[in-house]
């Protein structure tokens, strides 16, 4: 019997535009009124409940891609932090990018507004068009700190960094450095424009799991939903495991099965008849 639900949001639990609406609520209401837990699982850095229309669900979330758990009141229940001395040695080593250092205490950004912005020129223009419409959909999302000296970001618990790289020199030289410190850290981004680096056993799988225990819930117990890079360990992890259908090929193969598209509320319904399921078998 399924009692967690765990899902990325972007491309698999939200609907085309990235937002939650009416038939996605009404899904996640009524999956907790029936007893499971519906827990998003994303790459996102920070998810305030009232952000993304999820504003009055009493539901826990696996952010920056499994760093940092909350509960249901946006409490932290559990970090994976990065080690501290490889934050200093990179944000050192590459002083002409932008980190965005993820912590529970909002984003400590080690460059200025106008190089984080910079980084976003290199995607094609849907892309551009789609991430700024995420972005204005989305709120503020948590309090985020530009030109920050290496001192004040060390002094927050870095649990995730993001970045963007201007060049394809700096893109080579970065992963040729993360290449160098796969025994601290992995780089597992939702799209390969970007660098989204975590502790080595750090992911959404780990979190998920690490969740579903907190609750008393076993492994075989829990569902989980994805479409890409940073989902494939959960999806692999997971005997219940399900990708979109307009989700990578990577993650199709590490899925237990494909299920339709976020266009068309794949995963909500997925949900809800799964649930609907194991009500006609306990009352049979």
């Amino acid at each position: 019997m399924i009692k967690l639900f765990a899902s990325d949001l972007d491309g698999t639990l939200l609907n085309g535009l990235h937002e939650a609406d009416r038939t996605i609520r009404s899904a996640i209401k009524k999956a907790i009124e029936l007893g499971a837990h519906v827990v998003p699982a994303t790459g996102r850095s920070v998810l305030p409940i009232g952000d993304h229309g999820f504003t009055g669900l009493k539901i826990d979330a696996v952010c920056a891609n499994g760093s940092i758990v909350r509960g249901q009141n946006g409490e932290v229940l559990k970090t994976f932090g990065v080690d501290p001395a490889f934050v200093e040695e990179l944000v050192r080593e590459f002083p002409q990018i932008c980190f965005d250092c993820c912590t529970p205490d909002g984003m400590f950004s080690s460059g200025s507004y106008e190089m984080h912005q910079e980084g976003f020129k290199r995607d094609g223009l849907m892309r551009r068009i789609i991430m700024r419409g995420m972005r204005a959909r989305g709120g503020a999302h948590e309090e985020q700190f530009f030109d920050q000296p290496l001192a004040s970001i060390l002094s927050h618990e870095v649990c995730k960094i993001n970045c963007r790289v201007t060049t394809a020199e700096l893109d080579r030289d970065l992963k040729a450095f993360l290449a160098e410190h796969t025994d601290t850290v992995v780089n597992a981004p939702f799209d390969p424009v970007m660098f989204e680096i975590t502790d080595k056993d750090c992911n959404k799988g780990a979190s998920v799991a690490w969740l579903g225990a907190y609750y008393g819930i076993e492994e075989d117990e829990i569902a989980v939903y994805g479409d890409g890079g940073n989902d494939l360990v959960m999806l692999s992890r997971f005997k219940h495991s399900y990708a979109t259908a307009n989700g990578s090929a990577e993650a199709k193969a590490a899925a237990s099965a494909t299920i339709g598209r976020c266009e068309f509320h794949a995963v909500p319904k997925h949900i809800l008849a799964t649930l609907r399921r194991q009500q006609r078998i306990q009352i049979a």
